[in-house]
């Protein structure tokens, strides 16, 4: 009996380590993510001259593809990028068929609420934002509160997003997700805050006690307010 006990006693102490050590290791690979989001972005940069359009659309306004598709080729994904039929929205008949195809890259191992076609990771959109308007192509130059200070992507988890869709967040839905998630009736996938990537491509953990007007001029790029100690 008293072997049986120890034995149930060191279960109970190692299944909370061993849990600690799985987020751990997800949390890595979600940074690993992010990271290769910001390199593609940065050799899309580098090839363009700007970011990719957060949504670009056709001449009615309609959503046609994401900035999730336009930097395929630099995830090492060229034959996917190639099936794209960019003559028809990101939900038409043909490109429906490329829904599974999904990137592992976007889709942090937490979310365990991702649907299996969904995005975990999305840019910021509107004005004065690096996703921008629809259409609307921002280069570096076009980031005047300095590329380390300017948030590129996060993390999201739950989004809803389907991978291909030309969606994402506003500052405000953004802001409350990071800091108040509860109240948009959603959860984060690591505990205490997100993992986000900058425009210079570095990678850190934004803690949800963040302050709520820091976290808005870190989502834009130029409203000219000193970030230090976030």
């Amino acid at each position: 009996v008293g072997v049986l006990v120890c034995g149930g006693i060191l279960a109970a102490l190692l299944i909370p380590a061993v849990g600690a050590a799985r987020e751990a290791a997800r949390r890595s690979q979600c940074v690993n993510n992010l990271k290769q989001i910001g390199l593609a972005m940065h050799n899309y940069h580098d090839t363009y001259k700007c970011f990719p359009p957060a949504v670009i659309t056709d001449e009615e306004g309609q959503p046609m593809r994401s900035w999730r598709i336009a930097v395929l080729p630099f995830l090492e994904s060229t034959p996917l990028y190639d099936q794209y039929d960019f003559g028809e929205p990101w939900d038409g008949p043909k490109n429906r068929a490329l829904h599974g195809a999904r990137s592992s890259v976007y889709v942090c191992p937490s979310d365990d609420f991702a649907g299996p076609f969904d995005t975990s990771y999305v840019m910021i959109v509107g004005e004065g934002t690096l996703g921008g308007l629809p259409n609307e192509a921002v280069r570096i130059s076009d980031i005047t509160d300095g590329t380390s200070n300017t948030i590129l992507a996060i993390e999201v988890a739950a989004s809803g997003i389907n991978w291909l869709e030309p969606r994402d967040l506003t500052v405000e839905e953004a802001v409350t997700y990071i800091t108040d998630p509860a109240a948009g009736g959603s959860q984060h996938a690591h505990p205490g805050g997100v993992n986000v990537v900058f425009a210079d491509g570095s990678v850190q953990f934004l803690a949800e006690s963040i302050d709520p007007q820091t976290l808005r001029s870190l989502l834009t790029r130029d409203d000219g307010r000193a970030v230090t100690g976030f």
